[in-house]
C-alpha cells in the first residue's frame, strides 16, 4: 500500500489541468478585442477577420487561427506552440520573439510578418507566401520545414517536410 500512494500522487499531478483557457478572455478575444498576455489556450479563431489586434505576450497553444485575417496583429512573445495557422493571413503581423514550436502554417500568407527571434522548431511553412517576412535567419528555418512552393526571402532555403 506504501507503493501505491507515490503512484497515485503521481497521476493526480499528471491529470490535473495545466493553466487552463481563460473562456472569458477567449470570448472578447473573438469578438475583436485585443487582448495582451491573455491565456487563449486552444481557442478557435478559424474564419475570424482580427486584424490589428494586439496579442503581444498571449498563450495560443493549440489555437486555430485557419483560415482566418489577422494583418497587422502583433503575437510578440507569445506562446504560439503547435498553432494551427493553415492558409490563414499574417500580412506584417509581428511574431517577434514567439515559440511558434510545430505550428503550421500551409499555405499562409505572411509576406512582411516579423519572425526576428522567433523560434520556428518544427514549424512547416509548405505553400507560404513569406517572400518579405522580415528578421527570418537561416538557422530559424533549419529547424522548420516547407516545400517547393514555399517562397521566401531571397538567399534562405528551407529543408522539405
Amino acid at each position: 500500500m506504501k507503493r501505491l500512494f507515490p503512484l497515485l500522487a503521481v497521476m493526480a499531478v499528471l491529470a490535473s489541468p495545466v493553466a487552463a483557457q481563460n473562456a472569458g478572455q477567449i470570448g472578447r478575444a473573438q469578438s475583436g478585442a485585443s487582448c495582451a498576455g491573455c491565456n487563449l489556450f486552444q481557442a478557435d479563431f478559424s474564419n475570424r477577420e482580427l486584424k490589428s489586434k494586439n496579442f503581444a505576450g498571449a498563450r495560443l497553444r493549440q489555437a486555430d487561427l485557419s483560415l482566418g485575417s489577422f494583418n497587422r496583429t502583433s503575437f510578440a512573445g507569445g506562446d504560439l506552440r503547435d498553432l494551427n495557422g493553415f492558409g490563414a493571413l499574417f500580412s506584417n503581423a509581428n511574431f517577434a520573439k514567439a515559440n511558434l514550436t510545430n505550428a503550421t502554417f500551409v499555405g499562409a500568407y505572411l509576406e512582411g510578418a516579423n519572425f526576428s527571434g522567433a523560434n520556428l522548431t518544427g514549424v512547416n511553412f509548405s505553400g507560404a507566401e513569406m517572400s518579405s517576412a522580415r528578421g527570418l535567419t537561416q538557422a530559424q528555418l533549419d529547424g522548420a520545414c516547407g516545400d517547393r512552393e514555399t517562397q521566401l526571402p531571397r538567399g534562405l532555403r528551407i529543408p522539405v517536410c
